[in-house]
């Protein structure tokens, strides 16, 4: 039982870790852009766009573990670990998209991915 909770500590971590590094890096890059003389929401619209796969990679804590975790699945017959990995990084990718979606939101600009 254990095992579970810090499986769901982690899976809610990387939900919160992805949705935070995005919204962090879009709204300091806009003041950087703000700053500099640049229209400050074009520029954390394109920077979320930049910044969801470093969300991604930061909320699943690198991609070493990640490749780890499918390594230690395939070859030692852990397909728990697989499983787990997988939920992590639906989970990552998630906190990215709703970051993603509050930044769109506030900036109300439609510039093309």
């Amino acid at each position: 039982m254990d095992q579970e909770a810090g499986f769901m500590a982690n899976f809610i971590s990387s939900y919160f870790i992805a949705l935070g590094v995005l919204l962090g890096g879009a709204l300091i890059g806009g003041v950087g852009a703000y700053l500099s003389g640049e229209p400050p929401l074009t520029a954390i619209t394109k920077l979320a766009n930049r910044l969801k796969i470093w969300a991604l990679v930061a909320a699943i804590g690198g991609t070493f573990d990640a490749v780890y975790s499918f390594e230690r699945g395939l070859f030692e017959g852990n397909t728990r670990d697989i499983f787990k990995q997988l939920l992590l990084i639906i989970s990552a990718m998630g906190g990215a998209q709703t970051g993603w979606l509050i930044v769109s939101w506030l900036a109300q600009e439609n510039m093309p991915s």
